[in-house]
């Protein structure tokens, strides 16, 4: 991976040093014309099938840029859109050229019309609504034109808040019913009549529109200009993404599951930002003095005058309050119960737990089995030494080999992939040695990735959980395991369909000189991967041995249904031989296929997932309370129905290892969440499938004279 990445940027880099790419050549103010003529060079020249920018492309940025800023058609009307489409031909010429001129005209008209919006909400909510009149909605606005003028449009403000109103208004009718009022927001009083009900619910629209609007006037013209950006981009496939600088920085956070600050989630509130989530372990959470609930309304960096944030964008607010790891934060807080107080806190590294590798002792009768949920492939870019993914894991299984387990449960369920690197070595934890996956970039040929080390550290019964969620190194695992028969996969039809590979790259250092700041960087698609059998799963993903329905089943989720997917194709396969271990794959599968049929709770979930399908594609909405009132009862009597979904009970037990149960003592929180995680998994009827499974492979085991061994 890394000499490819590091052929694609030297490629790059040498093309740029002989090209004029100085700050010579544009002004010194122009900074969005920069970033676009960077981004396309950066596509032209890295990306694995770069299009062609042509008539077709701009027609499909014009309409794609329109859908994403308005997509309700709420805001434009159709006169504007006439207008925009005079450009409708001439943004591939745009991009060549670095004008702008298409962005800034709908931008600017963006503006108005949402300042238009403000007042056309504010005159709709001054009149009652009647919720006796049949008319419906339609939620198809793909399908919807433009309105036509002012009236058109009010109009159409009129049936979406009335709809947005209904759910408030239906929950005051039934506290009125059941003489069991309750506030819900700071305008809900005792309403004792059908017209104060319909009038708090109509101030409990204002209110969160009011908020809405607050939110859309911190955005500043750079954020819906990395909107169109992205529109472009996202033309030459779903996973390639230009990151702002603060989306870089949450983007790498999210990736090594960790970030230097406070350890708290924040919301924006009209009177500063309030702490929604405290997060286990972090400095918040150990000096104990904040709770969810309290309002930071000013902050100091040790001791200095501090800043008031009341009115601050959030995201502005955040950057006072993270820092280095070390450094001292003052934030003056009211707390929940109104008082203030000023909460001195030394920044620290915050771990996201729950980004990472964990694992638990599976109890079934006089057998042991092991299960490890590992929610992505995660990596810190910066160091890869410190903690990762790959290294996790194996750390994971050592302790459950040490505590006995027959058995493992890989589980991949909504993992949606990662480092690439992390993937090839967690591979090789079970396999000799051998290909794991093959790499193709642009005009060269395969490169193949090995595990490389003889030694296995679980050469017993695997079975591999995924959905229809599991994408990209997920798949590399579980394609991989299926192909050298190491391991049953069970789960969704077939996974994701993420068969490509990005890179990121930052735009800085494309210059040789920068006077504009951090432009960001890109995540550009420059290979794609295939199986070592030679297949891709690029939109196929990869067929589960053990075929099982999941609520997911019929809705469109996978890489086929998003936007300019790459396609499918197949290279040579690679030089590899199947696992010569105990494994009978056709016995295994069609003991477990039989199982299956015969559950009433698999047959519970695809009745449950038919449903969920059907509720989806139910696009007109009736705006008759009575009518609403209907189709909410049947609505309640089958969410009632499939609630039997969580009373199963696998009769497994589940228990911690030994080492968390030592942290126990000291992070009761850490308890409460595997306690939780415990309950769901003895609910799922996926896991005791797998430890089905894992029975069968293990007597076959024992048929065949092979005890799982370990070599050290």
């Amino acid at each position: 991976m890394k000499r490819n990445l590091a052929y694609v940027l030297l490629l790059m880099l040498a093309t740029v040093a002989s090209c004029s790419f100085t700050n010579k050549t544009f002004e010194n103010d122009d900074k969005d014309k920069l970033l676009l003529d960077l981004i396309t060079y950066v596509l032209e020249k890295g990306h694995y099938e770069p299009k062609v920018l042509n008539d077709d492309f701009s027609v499909h940025v014009f309409e794609d840029f329109i859908d994403v800023i308005d997509p309700t058609k709420r805001y434009f009307v159709a006169s504007d859109i006439a207008e925009f489409e005079k450009y409708k031909y001439q943004i591939d010429d745009e991009i060549k050229n670095t004008d702008i001129t298409f962005f800034n005209i709908v931008y600017e008209r963006l503006m108005q019309r949402m300042g238009d919006a403000k007042d056309i909400y504010k005159e709709v909510l001054e009149t009652p609504f009647d919720y006796s009149e049949n008319e419906s909605i339609s939620i198809k606005y793909d399908e919807e034109p433009f309105a036509a003028d002012r009236e058109e449009l009010k109009e159409r403000w009129r049936k979406q808040l009335k709809y947005a109103t209904l759910g408030t208004y239906d929950s005051k009718i039934s506290h009125m019913e059941n003489k069991e009022i309750e506030s819900t927001d700071e305008h809900d009083h005792n309403a004792h009549s059908l017209e104060e009900a319909e009038e708090e619910s109509r101030k409990s629209t204002e209110t969160t529109l009011d908020e809405f609007f607050d939110f859309v006037d911190d955005l500043e013209r750079k954020d819906w200009f990395v909107q169109y950006i992205n529109t472009i981009v996202d033309e030459f496939d779903p996973h390639t993404f230009y990151f702002a600088p603060e989306e870089k920085e949450k983007f790498d956070t999210s990736m090594s599951g960790k970030f230097e600050g406070i350890g708290a989630k924040l919301q924006k509130k009209s009177e500063g930002a309030k702490i929604v989530e405290i997060i286990s372990g972090g400095p918040v959470w150990r000096d104990q003095r904040l709770e969810v609930g309290d309002e930071i309304i000013k902050v100091g960096q040790n001791g200095e005058e501090p800043i008031n944030i009341i009115g601050m964008r959030l995201d502005d607010a955040i950057k006072l309050i993270k820092g280095a790891q070390g450094t001292i934060v003052d934030l003056t807080v009211r707390k929940v119960d109104g008082s203030l107080d000023v909460v001195s806190l030394t920044r620290d590294v915050v771990e996201l737990e729950e980004s990472y590798a964990k694992s638990a002792n599976i109890i079934k009768g006089q057998e042991k089995f092991g299960i490890i949920n590992l929610p992505k492939f995660y990596v810190d870019f910066n160091d890869y030494s410190e903690r990762n993914a790959a290294t996790d894991v194996a750390k994971e299984v050592e302790r459950l080999k040490e505590e006995g387990m027959e058995g493992l449960i890989l589980d991949l369920r909504d993992n949606g992939g990662g480092s690439l690197k992390t993937v090839v070595e967690m591979a090789g934890l079970f396999i000799k040695d051998g290909p794991i996956v093959q790499v193709q970039s642009k005009d060269k040929g395969k490169d193949v990735y090995d595990d490389k080390d003889e030694r296995i550290q679980w050469d017993g019964p695997l079975v591999i959980l995924v959905n229809e969620l599991s994408a990209s190194a997920s798949e590399i695992l579980a394609a991989a395991m299926q192909d050298y028969k190491r391991a049953i996969v069970i789960g969704s039809k077939q996974t994701f369909g993420k068969g490509t590979v990005q890179n990121v790259i930052p735009l800085n250092n494309m210059l040789r000189s920068n006077e504009h700041g951090d432009l960001g960087a890109i995540k550009i698609t420059t290979q794609k991967f295939y199986r070592i059998n030679g297949g891709s799963t690029q939109l196929e993903g990869v067929k589960s041995d053990i075929v099982v329905p999941d609520r997911y089943s019929y809705i469109d989720l996978g890489e086929r249904d998003q936007s300019n997917p790459l396609g499918w194709d197949k290279i040579t396969p690679a030089d590899y031989k199947a696992w010569d271990g105990y494994i009978d794959y056709e016995k295994t599968i069609a003991d477990s296929k039989k199982r299956m049929a015969s559950s009433q709770q698999i047959k519970l979930i695809e009745e449950n997932a038919k449903w969920l399908k059907a509720e989806q594609d139910e696009t007109e909405i009736s705006l008759n309370f009575e009518v609403y009132k209907e189709e909410k009862d049947k609505d309640k009597e089958q969410s009632e129905y499939f609630k039997r979904l969580t009373d199963y009970d696998s009769k497994l037990t589940f228990q911690s290892l030994g080492y968390e149960e030592e942290l126990f003592t000291k992070d009761s929180v850490l308890r409460e969440k595997r306690n939780r995680w415990h309950k769901f998994l003895a609910k799922d009827v996926y896991v005791e499938e797998a430890v089905n499974v894992l029975e069968d492979l293990k007597m076959n085991n024992i048929k065949q004279g092979k005890l799982a061994s370990v070599k050290n």
